[in-house]
């Protein structure tokens, strides 16, 4: 292949990874989706997580983070339901891994913290910057699938995952690259995270994430990662790769108001999505579906709820947000949220809001709650905003 294009190259989606708390596996997390939401606590983490499996052995394990260890298990899923490396058959120089994080190795560094002021900085591992380096889950999952292509990491707080996705296919759309493995990971939830959110009031004090509910009042932290394989379209045709969907176009822009409150009413979101749905080539009434940022905060859910009814209409097109059930993964929210997406078209089902019964009355929107609803599968739209004022859309389709 060129770099050399008559216009924009198609991007189809060819392999999905997941690993959450609500299931290991695509097909584990698309359960979870539909089961009740948990409530009670601060954050949501594995009870009983163990890497090994995805790691030569249990000492290489221990010498990657979190954060890195899921993204290494979404990446070999992805990667394995593309068919594997050698089926995708791209050259490794135009192979690339674009990532995303909010935090990156968190719990290392806190750990590490800990143990020099107990017992001095000869004891603090030489381990300790590779581990808690924010680009060390993209940097994994290139040298261990010998990707060779760009090799970035996104770090645009609760934007990122969305950022990385839609920039990866615009790599492959411009010519700049064939595939890329993409998505987010975070694991953040430590002991000083928490104090901080919940100081910070941030945090839901009922530890429930019930997003557009009257009763929200803040998140609960997430964890996990989400892994795409991108491919330009008609390479995976001409391989025979099974197309999960395509991503038609997304966009990113700056609220310029506040370093943690998005802009009022809206504004910066309405100017997203309207810039995701113009590089789509679509209009409002196109979108089918949209999954929303969404994450229980009383001014996030509100400027986001305004926002949707000003782009779409009022109660035009059903949304739904599924941090009730997976809680907010920060710079990974954006992956797992386009893995919900592509799950979502597979099994013609849009998954409630879990833990939101009744909708706060001043939205002005469908919000999808109780139980999972029919839907015929089309161009779905979501919405990730981070602290800093970042906005980032995404546009899936399925496959057609």
């Amino acid at each position: 292949m060129t770099t050399e294009s008559a216009a924009p190259r198609r991007v189809a989606i060819t392999g999905l990874g997941v690993v959450a708390p609500a299931g290991i596996g695509a097909q584990q997390f698309w359960d979870g989706l539909l089961a009740p939401g948990p409530t009670g606590g601060r954050s949501i983490t594995f009870d009983d997580w163990d890497p090994t499996p995805w790691f030569e052995n249990a000492k290489a394990a221990r010498r990657a983070d979190r954060v890195e260890q899921y993204a290494v298990a979404a990446a070999a899923e992805a990667i394995d339901q593309s068919g594997g490396i050698d089926s995708i058959g791209v050259d490794p120089s135009r192979f690339g891994t674009i990532f995303a994080t909010g935090v990156g190795g968190l719990h290392t560094l806190e750990e590490q913290i800990a143990l020099r002021m107990e017992k001095g900085p000869r004891r603090v591992s030489p381990f300790l910057v590779p581990m808690m380096m924010t680009n060390a889950p993209g940097a994994a999952i290139s040298m261990r699938h010998g990707l060779q292509g760009p090799n970035e990491t996104i770090t645009t707080a609760c934007a990122a995952g969305s950022h990385a996705l839609n920039y990866a296919a615009r790599l492959i759309r411009w010519g700049v690259m064939d595939a890329a493995a993409t998505g987010g990971a975070e694991s953040a939830g430590t002991e000083t995270a928490l104090a901080g959110f919940g100081n910070m009031t941030a945090l839901s004090s009922r530890g429930v994430s019930c997003p557009f509910s009257a009763e929200r009042d803040g998140f609960v932290m997430g964890e996990g990662a989400a892994v795409l394989v991108l491919e330009e379209w008609s390479h995976a045709e001409a391989r025979g790769a099974t197309i999960l969907g395509e991503v038609l176009g997304g966009a990113s822009n700056a609220d310029a108001h506040h370093i943690t409150a998005p802009s009022p009413g809206g504004v910066g979101a309405i100017a997203c999505m309207r810039l995701a749905l113009a590089e789509a080539g679509l209009e409002p009434g196109d979108i089918a579906q949209v999954n929303a940022h969404g994450t229980s905060t009383p001014l996030n859910d509100a400027a986001e709820a305004d926002a949707i009814a000003e782009v779409f209409g009022p109660g035009a097109v059903p949304v739904v947000s599924t941090k009730g059930v997976t809680g907010h993964a920060l710079g990974a929210a954006g992956a797992l949220e386009a893995a919900a997406l592509l799950l979502s078209m597979q099994h013609g089902l849009i998954p409630p809001t879990a833990n939101t019964s009744v909708v706060d009355e001043a939205m002005k929107i469908d919000l999808v709650v109780g139980e999972a609803r029919e839907w015929q599968p089309g161009p779905a739209l979501s919405n990730n905003f981070g602290f800093g004022g970042h906005n980032g859309s995404v546009v899936l389709a399925p496959a057609t």
